[in-house]
């Protein structure tokens, strides 16, 4: 029985209290053999030690409650069990800035992430046809000969360009490993990829502000809050930290703050809103200056106050004349009325602040969106200041490299995977799959078998993040900088280890050795003094202090284009949009059951996926709550029940991302559907990033309920088959 067969779900005793069981096959290999513990345990007795949760960009501090327990653990290559100080629990370290003492949902997850019975314990090597998942385990050192090899082969051919790197976003020291691997071996740079990023509104910044980075709101002294599409509260840039400042903001001394939301379909911070404005797609924008017009027209702000973001917007010296409430009313089909309204409401509830995000920037028009609430945000006088938007100081701003996309055009000889899941992430249409298929060897670091690294000829499995040395310099969050690095919290479990020490003992295997010698472990090299970002330039509040030297700037003023929809309107008569879920983020978090089974805010359904429909256009097409519809676009077609919400605009349909994995463990592969496959593949022009709200759909009744959802007073759950382990 193989590593990969053998039930392997370690340590009930550090999760549940229970005794911990091991399979045996009756074969003399998988026979239990106690191993001498290697740590000094005190029974009974905890000790906390801060990490840093992996699971998003925010980047929140943890702290993590050890105990003894017992852990089936490899010694070499001989599995066994031993008594070990093992994490129990995850939860906000109060020490810092981000978290605050806080933790989502998510990150109280995490710890699944290194006890999940499915993550990988030794490196494999594939078997069988590219994409099968099929794998067998081999030793670190053939791993890594192999690995050596293929790029020595690269070199000896002087094709070192053709070398290429896709990952997750990870924290600045190890990003910076790997940018020093692919330099000095004669790479490109690497490419970082999320299905669901936040790439448009960095540019906008940089920019309006000269800040390539996400904004910090300052919630606890805002009395009025405007978002444009943010799901602050929820899954977008650092909801812990927002959610702490949102108390502030609502139980403020100086009165309690107000916040507008707006947005085609109401998120989880739109239904904790004071009022939700609904807006047609792609026309955020529009808005944003229709209000700015009736602030300069009043004489409440001059035009010049918004300095160089306004001057980046055409037509803004001279009061953006076209964008009257009543025009503004016609494009975006919020009321003239409430166009003023909102607009003197802001300029009386002084500190005002904006924020746009989400499905606003998913839109071919997207930059000129992020643009245009920059200059709202200038013009009320919000940038930099308490209640409104600063830049924090120290942070590690996300690269501005290249989109997958471009990757996918110019295939690598040799791609090295970091967690990165395109297959999944990207459109049917782009055909992510059948590109990987003709790249000659894929090499994957990641810790589960997904849909991405199922096309690897090599896994070199990655320690835990409560197993290695860590670290994080978060964008966004805080006032003042949180970079932070911790160490280990546990020994590690299984035969994995570090990428970034991975890439360092290639480094030195290679046949011409990289040069200059790169550090000679992550540990050394996370313990250095790291050297002070650059690019922003802030005060001790973090206030925007101009822009900096050698920011680029726009060839032209942005104007308003009418978003570009893919399908024709007569034939796909609905919006789709997909949106991240408030459990499974992108997807990357299916594989985690405890949040499979979070109930979700809106619906409470678990387990599953639904399109979401306006109870009007519901009847129109015949169809009522938990029927199973067909959702077809140009490029696909998925079904799903239906789930009736009076929360979404009547021409707009919603899915949440998460589900429809062909491999992603035994919790997530198989289930639901992924509403990205049947995406166009249009992007923002200025920054190739996937216009992931540009689609049009058609909705049909295909039958009533099927059983796969059952309902509960009005709630939606699927319940997952115990002997399929969905």
């Amino acid at each position: 029985m193989s590593p990969m067969d053998r039930r392997k779900f370690i340590t009930l005793t550090a999760i549940t209290g229970t005794t911990a069981v091991l399979a045996q096959c009756g074969s003399p290999e998988n026979q239990i053999i106690r191993f001498i513990p290697d740590d000094d345990i005190t029974p009974g007795v905890a000790v906390w030690k801060p990490s840093i949760c992996p699971l998003c960009r925010a980047g929140c501090g943890v702290i993590a409650r050890l105990m003894e327990g017992e852990a089936e653990v490899f010694r070499g290559t001989q599995p066994g069990v031993v008594r070990m100080v093992l994490a129990k629990k995850l939860e906000g370290n109060p020490a810092d800035p981000i978290s605050q003492g806080k933790l989502c949902p998510r990150g109280q997850a995490a710890i699944q992430v290194t006890y999940h019975p499915d993550r990988l314990d030794q490196p494999m090597k594939r078997r069988g046809e590219r994409g099968s998942g099929r794998f067998e385990p081999i030793t670190w050192d053939a791993a890594i000969a192999e690995l050596v090899s293929t790029l020595d082969a690269l070199a000896a051919s002087k094709e070192t360009a053709s070398l290429a790197f896709l990952g997750r976003p990870r924290g600045p020291r190890r990003q910076q490993i790997v940018a020093q691997f692919l330099a000095r071996f004669g790479a490109k740079p690497a490419v970082t990829f999320e299905p669901f990023s936040d790439d448009v509104l960095r540019r906008a910044n940089a920019l309006s502000f000269g800040a390539h980075q996400l904004p910090t709101i300052d919630l606890a002294h805002t009395k009025y809050l405007l978002a444009f599409g943010a799901d602050f509260l929820g899954t977008w840039n650092s909801p812990v930290s927002q959610s702490a400042g949102y108390g502030r903001l609502r139980s403020g001394q100086g009165g309690r703050g107000k916040v507008v939301q707006v947005e085609a379909r109401m998120s989880t911070t739109g239904a904790s809103a004071d009022e939700w404005v609904a807006i047609r797609p792609g026309t955020d924008g529009v808005l944003a200056l229709g209000l700015a017009h009736v602030l300069i027209g009043s004489g409440v702000r001059p035009a010049a106050a918004a300095g160089n973001a306004g001057s980046l917007i055409e037509g803004w010296a001279s009061g953006l004349a076209e964008f009257t409430p009543a025009r503004v009313e016609e494009v975006t089909g919020v009321l003239a009325a409430r166009v003023e309204r909102l607009a003197r409401e802001m300029a009386s509830n002084a500190p005002a602040g904006v924020l746009v995000g989400g499905a606003a920037l998913a839109h071919t028009n997207g930059l000129f969106t992020a643009l245009a609430v920059n200059a709202l945000n200038a013009l009320l006088g919000s940038v930099g200041q308490p209640g409104g938007i600063v830049f924090t100081p120290g942070a590690a701003p996300a690269p501005a490299g290249e989109p997958v996309t471009t990757l996918l055009k110019s295939l690598p000889k040799v791609l090295l995977l970091d967690e990165a899941n395109p297959v999944f992430g990207l459109p049917a249409a782009l055909k992510v799959a059948d590109a990987l298929r003709q790249v000659p060897f894929i090499a994957s670091f990641g810790s589960f078998i997904d849909d991405t690294s199922a096309m690897a000829d090599l896994i070199l499995p990655d320690h835990s993040f409560l197993e290695s040395w860590v670290d994080r310099a978060p964008e966004s969050g805080a006032n003042a900088a949180a970079a932070t690095v911790t160490g280990p919290v546990m020994r590690p479990l299984y035969q994995t280890r570090a990428m970034p020490d991975v890439l360092l003992d290639v480094s030195r295997r290679l046949a011409a050795p990289i040069a200059p010698p790169l550090p000679k472990s992550f540990e050394e090299f996370v313990q250095a003094p790291m050297a002070a970002a650059a690019g922003t330039r802030v005060s001790a509040y973090g206030k925007f202090a101009g822009r900096s030297a050698g920011t680029e700037v726009p060839a032209s003023a942005a104007r308003f284009v009418a978003p570009q929809f893919d399908g024709d309107a007569r034939q796909y008569p609905l919006h789709f949009l997909p949106y991240v879920s408030q459990a499974l983020l992108d997807g990357s978090l299916a594989h985690l059951p405890w949040l499979q089974e979070m109930p979700d805010p809106l619906t409470s359904a678990m387990w599953s996926t639904w399109i979401e429909i306006n109870p009007a256009t519901a009847a129109s097409l015949g169809i009522a709550q938990a029927d199973v519809v067909e959702v077809a676009s140009a490029h696909g077609v998925l079904h799903a029940p239906a789930v009736l919400s009076p929360g979404i605009a009547p021409d707009v349909i919603a899915m949440p991302v998460g589900q429809g994995h062909q491999n992603f463990t035994r919790y997530a592969s198989g289930r639901g559907a992924n509403p990205i496959r049947v995406l166009a593949p249009l992007v923002e022009p200025e920054t190739g990033a996937l216009a992931w709200a540009a689609t049009r759909v058609r909705l049909t009744r295909v039958s009533s309920a099927d059983g796969s959802l059952i309902l509960f007073a009005g709630s939606t759950r699927e319940r997952p088959d115990e002997h399929s382990g969905r």
